[in-house]
């Protein structure tokens, strides 16, 4: 199994070339190749996927009710896996890989065009090297929430970016709060999971956040979390604005203009390699 190891402010994945969409990509190989230490490691997996051809690699072969037409504009379907193997509808950092792994490939040409994911077309914009920019469509706010973290209760907005999340203020440092453990929520609310963030502002249309992500744990990004926050911090504000989202793993910036989200930040590949035959 060939694959590209790569990672968008220090939210990595591993990166499989699967054109024709032929490799069995289990549940419990996704979260093998994920493993840190027993395997390549990684937040999860992202299976580069000819549009054509994602039914068969997902396993929909022959079901028109799930896949959707207008994913035809677009070449490429980016079959994205969380690293304990479960199935996501979209990841805005990896998205920003997946879009430079192509071009640095040569299967597709700098400039703008759309991805397919499961949260519908998203359309990419980047030069042969440099920042990603990756237009996120408009977020949902879809009302309040609660986590619970360590005994205390933290109150959040609801956002949905394609999946769903819980964005809550805190008045300290998020460096401060301890993640080692999942948050609580209400399962009625997110019968799904959710994606939790805990943000904090820090200046002018600036705050730093930590997320703890439902199938892989806390990460050092996330980039539908980022959008997630910065809808969720632009509330009672009009016009568009542009906010600098601090991570862990670095900075991205999340434009807000009333009819969509664009999410601008680094996208790096860092080795290539080979699988051994039969370790999958």
């Amino acid at each position: 199994m060939r694959f590209v190891k790569g990672h968008g402010t220090e939210n990595d994945f591993v990166i499989l070339p699967d054109p024709d969409g032929v490799l069995d990509l289990t549940a419990e190989a996704v979260a093998r190749l994920c493993d840190r230490r027993a395997g390549i490691g990684a937040d999860g997996v992202l299976r580069v996927v000819r549009t054509k051809s994602a039914e068969r690699a997902t396993g929909h072969e022959g079901d028109p009710a799930w896949f959707d037409p207008a994913w035809f504009d677009a070449e490429w379907f980016m079959d994205y896996r969380n690293a304990d193997g479960g199935i996501a509808e979209m990841c805005g950092n990896g998205m920003r890989v997946f879009a430079r792994y192509l071009v640095d490939a040569g299967l597709a040409a700098p400039g703008e065009w759309d991805v397919a994911t499961r949260a519908g077309l998203r359309r990419v914009t980047l030069g042969a090297s440099g920042d990603v920019s990756v237009d996120m469509g408009l977020p949902e706010i879809l009302g309040d929430g609660e986590a619970s973290l360590a005994g205390a209760t933290f109150q959040g907005r609801r956002v949905s970016v394609g999946n769903p999340h819980l964005a809550c203020r805190v008045d300290e440092p998020v460096a401060a709060l301890d993640l080692s453990r999942a948050p609580g929520f209400d399962p009625a609310l997110f019968p799904d999971g959710v994606n939790v963030e805990f943000f904090r502002t820090v200046g002018d249309r600036h705050v730093e956040m930590r997320v703890y992500e439902r199938g892989s744990g806390e990460t050092r990004s996330c980039g539908t979390g980022t959008v997630a926050v910065a809808a969720a911090a632009a509330l009672g504000t009009t016009g568009t604005s542009e906010w600098t989202v601090d991570v862990p793993g670095g900075r991205v910036t999340v434009t807000l203009d009333g009819e969509t989200a664009h999410l601008r930040g680094p996208a790096v590949l860092v080795a290539e390699g080979e699988t051994r035959p039969g370790w999958i």
